[in-house]
């Protein structure tokens, strides 16, 4: 693991669970730095439990977990649980990096997302794990319903994660969450329009079919809310994107 200090930690993790969430803990703890903690505040990221940890830090952490258990599924899927459980903002993220989509039920994503409180955790975990699960569209709908601004935000992340990932996914699945991007444009929060707005461009230029349907959708936006300055800007964005020749040529419209 070139690049990190990773003191006192050994080559292969621990064969159980608590033993592993442990070394892994500890590994981020010796390597805390509260100058990133404070950067990352600047980018609207949570500082409540934040070690200031890198993602490439995470990332070593995330291969040396799965290099020690590379037969042993529950094994890892223990190890997740122990550190998201842990409330230490990076452990969360690398929980997502090293948990069994398999093994993640839906108590386990309704839990872990009624736990997110902020951003950068909320893409992570649903663009390295939920993302795969058998669940994910299912909980994509049903979340883009809900009060909370980063359960919301999650709903419309995993369509995102869903139209850049699944490539075998057919249209249907995509055409279903066009409403919902309506539905939801008039939401002023910050992170909640974001995320409407990324899924419809990622949407947007997974084929031609598609690119049409997300063009009318923002179009219908605009309709639909004329005051609205974060449906305004969700429409306008979207638009920008998916009628750039760039997108056009991508996906044979032009």
């Amino acid at each position: 693991m070139a690049g990190t200090n990773l003191p006192n930690l050994p080559g292969l993790l621990p064969h159980d669970n608590e033993g592993a969430a442990e070394a892994l803990l500890g590994a981020m703890r010796a390597n805390a730095n509260p100058a990133n903690v404070e950067g990352m505040n600047r980018y609207g990221i949570s500082t409540a439990g934040t070690l200031g940890v890198s993602m490439p830090l995470l990332r070593d952490l995330a291969r040396l977990t799965k290099r020690s258990f590379p037969k042993d599924a529950t094994v890892r899927h223990e190890t997740a649980q122990l550190l998201w459980s842990s409330g230490v903002h990076e452990a969360r993220i690398l929980a997502a990096l090293v948990d069994v989509p398999a093994l993640v039920d839906e108590a386990q994503m309704e839990r872990w997302v009624a736990d997110l409180d902020s951003w950068d955790v909320c893409d992570q975990l649903c663009g390295n794990l939920l993302d795969k699960t058998d669940l994910a569209c299912q909980k994509a709908e049903e979340w883009a319903a809900r009060g909370s601004e980063f359960v919301k935000r999650a709903g419309f992340v995993l369509m995102t994660q869903l139209a850049v990932h699944d490539k075998s996914a057919g249209d249907e699945c995509f055409v279903a969450f066009l409403p919902l991007v309506v539905r939801e444009a008039s939401d002023e929060r910050i992170y909640v329009k974001k995320a409407v707005n990324w899924a419809l461009r990622q949407i947007g230029k997974r084929n031609a079919r598609l690119n049409a349907l997300s063009i009318k959708t923002a179009e219908e936006i605009l309709a639909c809310y004329p005051r609205s300055k974060a449906a305004r800007w969700i429409a306008r964005d979207a638009l920008r994107e998916l009628q750039s020749d760039a997108v056009r040529a991508r996906v044979g419209t032009r």
